[in-house]
């Protein structure tokens, strides 16, 4: 790993440095980002993901947003918090493990069509670990998409991305897959709000911002 490292030990820290185990413990059925996020993101899912096609929902809870009208022969459900990943009906299977202890991934190489991480990417402590992995498990060929926008749990993102300016984090981002060798270079989609055009025509702005980074297996 030693020349694929992205970020200084300092820039892994996090406010709360207790075992983020304890963090998740209790079940949040909430949505963390606003519904035209979300449109937005199953409407990119919608674009980019094939039909009858195995999935990895990385970091993911009771919700995955993927199309309703896509069916996909296999979602694997990984996350913190087992209640969560109980209730997601579009999860054919799941497992729970802390990334940050252990970035190690159960599942076979070439295996998986996609991965996709919605707003957690900044919880990763060792993220070119996680994306050697990422890379390990997906296809030629296979597309890994992560999405974000400025809402976190403050105390449980990595320091790195606290001090980031949005711009930094998709840069950030971008770092997390061009270290890792045999992903093409990745592609940045960003609506700066997810408000309707005309309330941004009249300056009103509003409505979570939204960014996506895309990278193929070569």
């Amino acid at each position: 790993m030693g020349d694929f490292m992205v970020l200084r030990p300092n820039q892994r820290i996090k406010l709360d440095d207790t075992d983020d185990k304890l963090f998740y413990e209790l079940p949040r059925f909430v949505t963390h980002v606003d519904d035209r996020f979300i449109q937005q993101l199953t409407d990119l899912y919608r674009q980019r993901l094939q039909p009858n096609t195995r999935i990895l929902d990385m970091m993911s809870s009771w919700v995955s947003h993927l199309p309703e009208e896509i069916q996909f022969s296999h979602v694997e459900g990984h996350g913190l918090n087992q209640e969560e990943l109980a209730r997601n009906p579009r999860l054919s299977n799941y497992f729970v493990q802390n990334l940050n202890e252990n970035p190690k991934l159960p599942l076979k190489d070439q295996d998986f069509d996609a991965v996709l991480n919605c707003v957690s990417v900044q919880y990763l402590q060792y993220p070119e670990a996680i994306f050697t992995e990422i890379h390990r498990i997906l296809k030629p060929g296979g597309v890994a998409i992560f999405s974000f926008s400025n809402r976190m749990f403050s105390q449980k993102a990595i320091q790195a991305w606290r001090d980031s300016s949005e711009m930094g984090r998709v840069q950030l981002v971008k770092s997390y897959f061009q270290v890792v060798p045999g992903f093409t270079p990745p592609e940045v989609i960003k609506n700066q709000s997810t408000a309707p055009n005309f309330l941004q025509w009249l300056g009103a702005g509003g409505g979570d911002p939204f960014y996506a980074v895309i990278a193929h297996r070569n």
